[in-house]
């Protein structure tokens, strides 16, 4: 049996891996001197979720774009986590971090913008890895529901990753019920527009392009 065919780094590969394991190696000591273990925990998720996506892209070769922003949604999270607003001078005082920021009051949090944008691409990850391994490349409307379910189930697991947080840490920085609720309806909204701009780009690129 031939081995699974594997696609070289290239520069840009290399860049952001070294972005990645920069910010992390910041980020670990940082939440530990904070006495952020729930950080700490998710800066231990965060490398085995770039490892899975390491042996993905040598699988099927993901696109810079889908590279790139994912090493950008790593670097939100965890700025979202650990960075108060104090600190960043915008809060007067307390411990409220980045996460709690109201983008547009009463209606986008940073937190939810973090969550849209990262399911959104997760859904984009899922229609490139399952590109791959098809004839025809071009997308129809069941393979793009089927990458929108994916990318809302990779949401839905990061809420378990949330649960298991609260179950195991005595604080946490993780909200209520409503808190989860909204969670997975922007993991909703950004899976949906992510397969919208999959269908839309296919219509609009050559297929050989077509990403």
């Amino acid at each position: 049996m031939a081995a699974a065919p594997t696609h070289p780094l290239t520069t840009s590969d290399r860049a952001a891996l070294a972005v990645a394991a920069g910010y992390v190696l910041i980020a670990a000591p940082y939440a530990w001197m904070r006495d952020n273990s729930e950080f700490l925990m998710y800066v231990a998720v965060l490398v085995v979720i770039g490892a899975g996506v390491l042996a993905l892209h040598r699988r099927v070769g993901l696109h810079p774009g889908a590279v790139w922003g994912l090493v950008a949604w790593g670097a939100m999270h965890l700025g979202g986590g650990l960075l108060r607003l104090a600190d960043l001078g915008l809060a007067d005082g307390g411990d409220e971090v980045l996460y709690g920021l109201w983008l547009v009051p009463g209606l986008l949090r940073y937190d939810q913008l973090v969550h849209a944008l990262g399911f959104g691409l997760c859904t984009w990850l899922c229609w490139q890895g399952l590109r791959a391994r098809l004839a025809d490349p071009r997308p129809s409307f069941g393979l793009l529901l089927l990458c929108a379910l994916g990318g809302m189930g990779l949401g839905a697991a990061n809420e378990i990753v949330e649960f298991m947080a609260v179950l195991a840490l005595p604080e946490t920085g993780v909200g209520g019920y409503e808190n989860t609720a909204w969670d997975l309806v922007f993991n909703f909204i950004g899976a949906s527009v992510a397969g919208v701009a999959i269908g839309w780009r296919s219509k609009t690129a050559r297929p050989s392009s077509a990403d």
